[in-house]
């Protein structure tokens, strides 16, 4: 049977170093002058979630949308993780560090999900994960997950000070900088060693 969440997804801003390194100058600028001190989370609501291979909806008004190709951490029991699956989390490009990103993330169908669940036990060192972005069979981005700034136990821990995940609860473990673009006619992959592949096809919004 193929994964769907059983619980809530969150997303995780500013987990790789080069997305933390390009925004700095933002960062420092009013009103905060100074990088988060705890993970910047945000949700991929239930309208979002899409099957592999599902065709992806863009409204007329996006030319194009940012593919945003992760691994997601899938809670169990104890707080332990039971899991992790790919993720492709698209959002509307937008410049904007400080506004809250529900109107570019949250649109129907803007959340790609694997359809395997990987059990933790199967999975190895996320740190050891990597994974590749192809649009239409070519090689746009490799992901390193030995680039995080927070990995997954120091992620969990950090959440852990301001709120409980339950278990079916999904964490992402954050994009890396450098994420491709997509536009109407794009087919999707994001691929990972032992996870398989994640292909989506971007479609025209029915009018």
């Amino acid at each position: 049977m193929s994964f769907m969440p059983s619980g809530t997804v969150y997303g995780t801003l500013l987990n790789f170093r080069s997305e933390v390194e390009a925004l700095a100058p933002q960062m420092n600028q009013p009103p905060y002058k100074a990088p988060p001190k705890a993970p910047v989370l945000y949700v991929k609501t239930a309208n979002t979630w899409s099957a592999h291979c599902a065709a992806i909806a863009m409204p007329a008004r996006v030319p194009e949308v940012e593919i945003g190709a992760t691994i997601a951490m899938v809670m169990g029991a104890a707080g332990m993780v039971a899991g992790y699956v790919l993720m492709n989390d698209l959002s509307i490009p937008h410049a904007s560090f400080f506004r809250p990103p529900v109107k570019f993330k949250c649109l129907d169908g803007f959340l790609g999900i694997g359809d395997r669940l990987v059990p933790a036990s199967e999975a190895g060192e996320p740190s050891g994960f990597t994974l590749e972005v192809r649009i239409n069979g070519e090689l746009k981005q490799a992901v390193n997950f030995s680039q995080l700034v927070r990995d997954t136990s120091r992620l969990l821990a950090d959440v852990g000070e301001f709120m409980t995940l339950r278990p079916g609860d999904v964490l992402m473990l954050g994009c890396d900088a450098g994420r491709p673009l997509a536009k109407v006619g794009d087919r999707i992959d994001i691929s990972a060693v032992g996870f398989g592949t994640l292909s989506n096809t971007l479609i025209e919004e029915a009018t």
